[in-house]
């Protein structure tokens, strides 16, 4: 059985990462505070649900935190792989909860909606731009790592969508203002919280996928079986598994029946060819094969265990 695998970790990025999401934990306590006040002064509802969405911010970035520090764990005797899925797990934490925020939302929108309260508009409109500036510094600082982490990616997209749920809480304190549409701020909580269900959604289900070691989408299994079959020396592949460890890791497993029994240093030399293939072609970097000669057992691809 042979193994290949290629990671790049490096510290001061990482390090980056941490800083980042500390000072959006930082900044979204202040703005959850300073919105909760003033929702319960001002009657706003569209208020109070995004110092809602914002105090789910909060949770979120500080389990992302924690789960960017438990990744560079080193693994040991009883975690073998160590705190690598910690990301993984946070962002589908972080996904439930935007879901479960967004349904509390569409309840109170309405409600609300039937009987709408009048606002203090004014206190509205200043918190909302207080959110929106606070918000689009933390959404700018946590961009660039939102691309390739899925963790990252998750506390990203709380943050923007914060962001843009305060733009529509301005919105919406301008028509209170100047046109009494104290309605508006019911309808304006209900087109947040339907946002956030869309956006939790597919995060929540990309990050299922991984911890359920799923297949990646974009890895055709049967496909990659056809070009190892390709070698001269190798007569079947099955019994094969592949999946996602985390942002970086894919592995796969194999079993791989040869045509004649071939000595280890022959097995070798096939192997890292395999490995070669396999990563330059379809980015998979951890690679585990069973050789077999002669063996009796299930040859299809995927085998029911």
């Amino acid at each position: 059985m042979g193994h290949n695998h290629s990671h790049n970790h490096p510290h001061s990025h990482s390090d980056l990462k941490g800083r980042n999401l500390f000072i959006s934990i930082l900044l979204n306590i202040l703005i959850t505070v300073a919105q909760i006040i003033g929702g319960l002064v001002s009657g706003s509802l569209a208020l109070l649900s995004d110092a809602l969405h914002n105090f789910s911010d909060v949770v979120s970035l500080v389990i992302s935190y924690i789960a960017e520090k438990l990744s560079k764990r080193k693994a040991s005797f009883q975690k073998t792989f160590g705190y690598k899925r910690a990301e993984i797990l946070a962002a589908f934490i972080n996904a439930a909860t935007l879901i479960i925020v967004a349904i509390l939302l569409i309840i109170e929108a309405v409600k609300r909606f039937k009987n709408p309260e009048e606002i203090a508009s004014n206190l509205v409109i200043w918190l909302s731009l207080i959110a929106i500036l606070g918000n689009g510094f933390s959404v700018l600082l946590l961009k660039k790592d939102s691309k390739a982490n899925m963790n990252m990616k998750s506390a990203y997209l709380h943050l923007l969508t914060d962001m843009m749920a305060s733009i529509a809480v301005l919105v919406g304190g301008l028509l209170m203002k100047y046109y009494q549409l104290y309605w508006v701020d019911s309808v304006l909580t209900f087109t947040i919280a339907i946002y956030l269900v869309w956006m939790g959604f597919y995060l929540l289900k990309d990050s299922t996928k991984v911890l359920m070691l799923f297949t990646p989408d974009s890895t055709p299994i049967n496909k990659i079986v056809d070009e190892i079959n390709n070698f001269d020396s190798i007569k079947n592949v099955h019994h094969v598994h592949i999946w996602q460890l985390n942002e970086e890791e894919i592995h796969l497993e194999a079993h791989i029946d040869f045509n004649e029994n071939i000595t280890l240093s022959q097995f070798d030399s096939i192997l890292h060819e395999i490995e070669d293939l396999l990563f330059s072609k379809y980015d998979i970097n951890h690679v585990n094969i069973q050789p077999e000669f002669g063996k009796d057992d299930a040859k299809d691809v995927i085998v029911q265990d």
